[in-house]
């Protein structure tokens, strides 16, 4: 598959680096810098130039691409990009963009040239409500409709798990310990593999079975009741949106007058506060050492920082920040931050299911890509087809884990007598150093 990227910035980069061993990558940008660094590092096409503009998409190839991908920070230079490469080419079309254009997008399939639109803002905000959904849990995603989960937890000195062996930890029936990542390495688990404090272990099951091993991990911390949000960016306001939208009353604080009378306004389920999310004074009054979680979205990510610590330091039970920069994600965990979310790799993980080999339904990205969780409809190419799961597993390259299957919409624990049919969704963790050979397989 021949893609055009346009835009070297942290997500365009990210994709271009995750689709470059497999694929033909061109990467366009105006900043030629950024472009000489990404093609040093990476093996693409650079190309310096406007990627709205005919002739750039010309120079970088676009009669020949089966993708083009708009990844800019600008959202109306990304729906004319693909626009304007619909006009000379049949390319697929992905506009990253915010959350206003989606609406209309979504009202009329193929709307300004885009076949799909990945909304930044939106994305971010779903994250961040799976997120504090989940007890203890650093990353949650879905797959199969909702029939199926995936959750990252941090094993913790006082956790009742940890030192357990997986065969002692795992008494859930519909729960596959799907990898175990250490600071080194990707541990693919045995039964005899003891979960040790500091590890981080991925779980796919039931939603029942992964809530229930949150417990088990970490029995003194309850389910999000009392939010705060902090910031009423467009983050912010989506985020108290979705709260609402599952039955809670969330907490907003917003310095700015004006757009604290907006937010009161279009959130009637939430409280919206004026104040400085900084002032601890004013923190104290609103009782945040009762909050269950608090979520910075403020406009810089070192507001973010000072409001998350500022907020666990006077006792609220969890804090997660948006970090626009994604190399300070870790820093923000190592410092305090239970949670750090990075909307740029969200983005990246939406885009990058789309450029799969065989197509991937749903991507979920583990700890910046040292591995995949992916749900594949199997067709009758896949070395899982019409065969017992223990049989078929011996094709797969080591590295990779079948965690759930669903059939007509119901969950199929897979064990090794387990018969895979084509048509079934089968979700799978995979270590990114084996992906291309597993999607092939696959």
């Amino acid at each position: 598959m021949y893609v055009i990227v346009v835009g070297a910035g942290e997500v365009g980069s990210t994709i271009a680096e995750s689709l470059a061993d497999a694929h033909d990558v061109a990467v366009i940008d105006i900043d030629g810098e950024r472009v000489e660094s990404l093609v040093y590092e990476v093996d693409v096409l650079g190309v310096q130039g406007d990627g709205a503009e005919l002739e750039t998409l010309r120079e970088a190839g676009i009669a020949k691409a089966d993708m083009v991908i708009a990844s800019t920070d600008d959202d109306e230079t990304n729906i004319v990009t693909c626009g304007t490469a619909k006009t000379v080419s049949g390319a697929f079309t992905i506009s990253r963009v915010n959350a206003k254009f989606l609406d209309t997008w979504s009202h009329s399939e193929g709307a300004f040239g885009v076949d799909y639109m990945v909304a930044t803002n939106l994305m971010t905000a779903e994250t961040i409500t799976r997120v504090i959904g989940l007890p203890a849990a650093s990353d949650v995603e879905t797959f199969a409709d909702g029939v199926v989960q995936m959750a990252e937890f941090e094993i913790g000195a006082a956790s009742p798990v940890a030192d357990q062996t997986v065969a002692e930890a795992d008494r859930y029936e519909s729960l596959t310990f799907a990898a175990i990542l250490t600071d080194d390495d990707v541990v693919i688990p045995r039964g005899d593999t003891v979960l040790e404090a500091g590890d981080k272990v991925v779980v796919i099951g039931s939603r029942e079975s992964v809530h229930t091993f949150a417990h088990e991990v970490a029995p003194d911390v309850e389910s999000a009741r009392d939010v705060l949000v902090v910031g009423g960016s467009d983050i912010g306001y989506l985020t108290a949106r979705m709260l609402q939208e599952r039955g809670l009353r969330p907490r907003l604080i917003e310095r700015d007058p004006e757009r604290a009378r907006e937010l009161a306004e279009e959130l009637p389920g939430t409280t919206v506060l004026e104040s400085d999310a900084t002032d601890r004074e004013f923190l104290e009054r609103e009782h945040v050492e009762a909050v269950d979680a608090v979520v910075a979205a403020l406009d810089s990510d070192e507001k973010n920082l000072l409001a998350a610590l500022l907020a666990k330091r006077l006792g609220a039970d969890r804090a997660v920040a948006v970090v626009d920069a994604g190399e300070y994600v870790q820093l923000f965990e190592a410092v305090g931050v239970d949670v750090a979310i990075n909307p740029r790799e969200v983005t990246a993980e939406e885009i990058t299911r789309f450029t799969h080999e065989h197509g991937a339904e749903n991507v979920a990205i583990i700890e910046s890509d040292r591995a995949e969780v992916l749900e594949i409809e199997v067709d009758a190419d896949s070395v899982l087809v019409d065969r017992p799961i223990r049989e078929s597993v011996g094709d797969l390259p080591k590295g990779v884990v079948i965690g759930a299957i669903t059939r007509d919409g119901e969950l199929v624990i897979p064990r090794g007598d387990t018969v895979v049919h084509a048509g079934d969704h089968v979700v799978v963790f995979v270590d990114t150093d084996v992906l291309d050979e597993a999607s092939t397989a696959l």
